[in-house]
């Protein structure tokens, strides 16, 4: 950009009034030959990748210290300035050197590590931290409105939280969170960050590694080293650092020399729908756990109104006292009204079934199974499904039993179903899996550069990861939008892949279908929910001003398809329009005209479109200007 730089401030100090038409015409000449060049050479990236992400801090141990009555307490404003200080928390010499003016006071950076992204954090500190206790939906609604408003412009999120209620707030998230495309990380700790001996630090750090390099579009909780689904979450220790566990769930990821990512465990969007909050629960909901000689009396009061939804802890495998006809009238009684009642076990680990008669008799009162799920996602999965007006009871019932984030095992395998090296008898089981890791994704590409969708499927039923990336951190979703295969591209979507993907230069599926023009391509990612960028708009000003100089018109209908601001600006606050005027290339300024392209807009030499348009003598395009 030097050169651009270079010649309009030449400009800029040069005197305006024109001494005579030759001076006038060179001036113009040099100005149009520097945007010629600057425009056939593409743009200049940063070797280093960078990803984005928010980091909301709620409250809870991580960031408390002991007041004067040695209790622990949040200090407001003193995590931030904490973290700052940490050398293995934040880079501060690559803010000094890489960062402009504006992040430089808003971002933390991790140093660099052995990943694909240097992580750039931000920290939004609430006004009122809240230790875990005092949690309720109204703050995991304010938790959830805070990311819906941040979604396009991070590639990941981490909230901070005490541990206590930490399982509610993110089996509560995964359901509020309808069509999830990014990462969202759960963490706190058991000992606040102050402290010597705290697991805070490294859970931040593996949370902001994994959020800030991994598409794993789940809410999760992240401790001690292990990734695990936030709705499979539960506290089990009040002083161990490894303070979580998922019973009935393996972890997505560990955290070891390696990072250890098992894509088989991700539970992705299969729909092509935009990512949206669920900004309203039903509060009307509650646990009621049997023991013996529990009475009729307390289990009706329990289900009196309001109550609208109970999970009912039951002993064993879904069990309760079968030979107390008291307590099965008053549970018939209460889903006859149109309660709906979840039954869990008491059990840490393990499912519910009808396998005794004991569990039989509360299906035949209208209990519904809860499977596996914790108690915890059960609760916040009732208040969710209650919340929905748009659905009847014999829906929300139908959505209790349904697998809908994950949260227990029903309709839900990772066991692939057939190996593509089953006849091969001479290696062991490990290199089958080492070799399928490799010619799997080498295939899927293959097929999907040749739009082979039948073999596509073929691959499905072996385990095939739609989102995996070649050495290039190309997806197949990458590939599919560069063909502008259409169908190829929804089957993906339709089984998971993933639009938010970065490739080594920063781009997603999208950009590669903008690239290549694919107008139909570009309307489906969209509504899947892909969008530009929102952290780099001087780049997207960039490549609309390129392409406004080379009258490449489908382009500029790419990113208006894709919702870029066609009157963005580029590093010298040249629009689109500006550009075309200068080259005098009349249909492009016809559409930008046409799509409400603001032709007031000034550049750095205070010059209008029209003036460019007046200055290189574009009579017909000087009529449209004015």
């Amino acid at each position: 950009m030097a050169s651009v730089q270079a010649a309009c401030s030449n400009l800029f100090h040069t005197n305006h009034v024109v001494d005579d038409d030759l001076k006038q015409r060179r001036r113009s000449q040099i100005l149009l030959n520097t945007f010629r060049n600057e425009f056939s050479a593409p743009i200049n990236r940063n070797k280093e990748r960078e990803s984005r992400v928010l980091v909301l801090y709620t409250g809870g141990t991580i960031g408390m210290m002991k007041n004067d009555m040695n209790a622990y307490v949040p200090i407001p404003d003193a995590f931030e300035k904490y973290i700052r200080r940490i050398p293995y928390m934040h880079d501060e010499e690559y803010v000094a050197s890489k960062l402009s003016s504006k992040d430089k006071s808003k971002f933390l950076v991790l140093p660099e590590v052995a990943d694909k992204a240097r992580v750039l954090y931000h920290i939004k500190e609430y006004s009122t931290l809240l230790d875990s206790c005092n949690m309720a939906m109204e703050s995991w609604i304010r938790i959830a409105l805070d990311i819906q408003k941040s979604y396009e412009s991070y590639d990941g999120f981490v909230i901070l939280h005490g541990t206590d209620t930490l399982a509610y707030t993110a089996s509560a998230l995964s359901f509020m969170f309808e069509n999830l495309g990014k990462t969202v990380i759960v963490t706190g700790s058991q000992i606040p960050v102050f402290e010597s001996r705290s697991d805070g630090r490294d859970n931040i750090l593996g949370a902001l590694v994994l959020a800030g390099n991994y598409v794993i579009p789940e809410v999760t909780v992240f401790f001690r080293n292990n990734l695990f689904r936030g709705n499979r979450t539960m506290k089990k220790s009040t002083d161990a650092f490894l303070a979580f566990d998922s019973p009935n769930m393996s972890p997505i990821a560990k955290i070891g020399i390696n990072i250890e990512v098992d894509p088989q465990l991700i539970f992705r969007p299969h729909t092509i729908d935009k990512f949206r909050v669920q900004s309203t629960l039903n509060p009307n909901v509650g646990l009621l756990r049997l023991f013996p000689n529990i009475t009729s009396q307390a289990v009706r009061a329990f289900l009196q109104p309001p109550i609208e939804g109970v999970v009912l802890q039951t002993y064993g495998a879904g069990n309760v006292p079968s030979n107390r006809e008291d307590l099965m009238e008053e549970l018939k009684a209460a889903t006859r009204r149109g309660v709906l009642i979840v039954n869990c076990t008491q059990c840490i680990e393990g499912s519910v079934s009808a396998n005794y008669e004991t569990g039989m008799v509360l299906e035949q009162a209208g209990v519904i199974p809860g499977m596996d799920m914790t108690p915890e996602a059960a609760l916040t999965k009732l208040s969710y499904v209650l919340s929905k007006t748009e659905w009847d009871a014999a829906v929300k019932c139908e959505m209790m039993q349904k697998n809908l984030r994950g949260e227990l095992s029903a309709e839900q395998s990772h066991s692939r179903k057939r190996s593509m090296l089953t006849n091969i008898d001479s290696i062991t089981n490990e290199e089958k899996a080492k070799l399928e890791s490799i010619m799997l994704p080498a295939l899927i590409n293959y097929y999907v550069a040749n739009g082979n969708i039948e073999e596509l499927e073929a691959l499905k039923e072996m385990g095939a990861d739609f989102s995996s990336e070649n050495s290039d951190f190309r997806t197949p979703l990458h590939v599919a939008c560069s063909e502008g295969n259409l169908q190829v591209v929804e089957f993906l979507l339709l089984n998971g892949a993933s639009v938010h993907k970065k490739d080594r230069y920063d781009f997603t599926p999208l950009m590669d279908a903008i690239r290549s023009d694919h107008h139909d391509v570009i309307e489906v990612l969209v509504k899947c929910g892909a969008h530009l960028s929102l952290t780099q708009p001087k780049n997207i000003g960039e490549e609309l001003c390129r392409a406004a100089a080379k009258d490449k018109l489908e382009r500029l209908q790419s990113y208006q398809v894709a919702g870029a601001d066609l009157s963005q600006t580029d590093f010298n606050d040249n629009t689109a329009l500006h550009i075309a005027a200068l080259h005098g290339n009349k249909r492009i300024v016809s559409y930008l005209l046409d799509m409400q392209a603001n032709k007031t807009a000034k550049n750095i030499l205070g010059e209008t479109p029209a003036d460019l348009a007046r200055r290189m003598n574009h009579p017909d395009v000087l009529s449209l200007l004015t």
